[in-house]
């Protein structure tokens, strides 16, 4: 069976403030034609449809023309929720839809309900793990505490039970969004962490054939049988080194896996430039970047005037300015931005502690106290996303 692997559309998202809606209409558009020449049997959605809970009107009549398209090509497609996806809205209508062989999986309590398709060697069970807030589904999926390991865990015993009820030819395909320990992430994901950890071992999937995971924004395999699609477009300076592509999967009547990236179109390159003001505007080999869209970041001791215009004139698709003077690291008038840079909200709110506090930080108790309160935000403001 050859399978279509991508993820992370986010319909509805910009790029700087600049409209990617003409882009992520381009890349359905390739979707669809690569559907037909590569005669795809399933396409595979590992969630993050949308950008976020509640999308543009723009962004859901796109979505809609896809589902047109995709069943009108006869070509059954699974798809699931991620965690900028609203599940409740991604999956109003999933029953009908189903029958026009779009399968929505948005459902924590129907992870072990796979979609059946059938080749010449027999059935393909495809199992849709809509992204997995702990807090959220613990309960349902009866894990043994609220933690992302625990929940996909409990999520895929249940997957490997029904399997196990099947016939032993059956061949296995399995969604998940998640952050799979070994996956490179980038800037432009939302932070999934739960109690300090985010990452989960790939060996929670052992047992199927293949495993189609969203949420990193970057085309990697963690293993040859766990794969991340990647977003089919750039949404973060940080992924100025991606090749967006999508993944085709062979699915062999045995269930080994041959696998293609099938890249996907680029509305304009990415290009990330760094120095004195004078030598970004006159530095001949920057010439490349003159049509890119450029993230500057200026490195003179004292700020220039008119900087983005200056830049403008030769860098017409400048989206980002950033100052990052050439001072030693140990000067004071060193940039906030820049003490910060890789540090999380956690290690942000034990240095305050220690800086109050004369030099003494956070112990265990109060780390962990720290740590259950920006897990209760993130929780919070994802239960309120999905309500409203």
């Amino acid at each position: 069976m050859r399978i279509l692997h991508t993820s992370d559309w986010h319909l509805g998202r910009s790029f700087h403030r600049v409209s990617l809606l003409e882009a992520q209409a381009a890349y359905l558009d390739h979707l669809v034609a690569t559907v037909g020449e590569c005669e795809v049997d399933a396409v595979v959605v590992a969630g993050d449809v949308y950008d976020r809970a509640v999308p543009p009107l723009s962004a859901v009549e796109l979505f809609d023309r896809a589902l047109h398209r995709l069943a009108a090509a006869g070509v059954p497609t699974v798809m699931i929720s991620g965690n900028h996806d609203s599940a409740r809205r991604l999956g109003v209508g999933a029953g009908l839809i189903g029958r026009a062989g779009i399968h929505l999986r948005t459902d924590p309590a129907e992870c072990a309900t796979p979609v059946v398709l059938h080749d010449e060697h027999g059935d393909v069970a495809f199992y849709g793990l809509p992204y997995l807030e702990p807090a959220l589904v613990k309960d349902v999926l009866k894990a043994e505490r609220a933690g992302h390991e625990a929940v996909l865990t409990a999520a895929m015993d249940r997957v490997r039970a029904d399997l196990a009820t099947r016939p032993e030819s059956t061949r296995s395909v399995v969604l998940a969004h998640a952050f799979v320990a070994g996956g490179e992430p980038s800037d432009s994901e939302r932070d999934i962490t739960i109690g300090g950890v985010a990452a989960v071992p790939a060996g929670v999937f052992d047992g199927v054939d293949y495993t189609a995971l969203g949420h990193l924004h970057g085309s990697q395999a963690v293993t040859d049988r766990v794969r991340y699609s990647g977003s089919p477009l750039a949404y973060s300076f940080s992924e100025v080194a991606h090749r967006k592509t999508m993944w085709l999967i062979d699915l062999g009547a045995t269930g080994t896996i041959d696998a293609e990236r099938i890249d996907c179109p680029v509305p304009r390159p990415l290009a990330r430039l760094r120095g004195r003001l004078d030598t970004l505007l006159e530095d001949p080999a920057l010439a490349r970047h003159e049509e890119a869209w450029v993230e500057a970041t200026l490195t003179d001791p004292v700020r220039p005037d008119e900087p983005m215009a200056r830049l403008l004139d030769r860098f017409p698709h400048t989206l980002s300015l950033v100052f990052e003077p050439e001072r030693a690291p140990e000067d004071p008038l060193a940039s906030y931005a820049q003490r910060l840079r890789g540090r999380d909200d956690q290690q942000i709110a034990e240095d305050f502690v220690a800086h109050v506090r004369g030099g003494n930080g956070a112990d265990e108790q109060e780390r962990t106290v720290l740590r259950g309160a920006f897990d209760h935000v993130r929780v919070d403001d994802g239960v309120r996303e999905v309500n409203r």
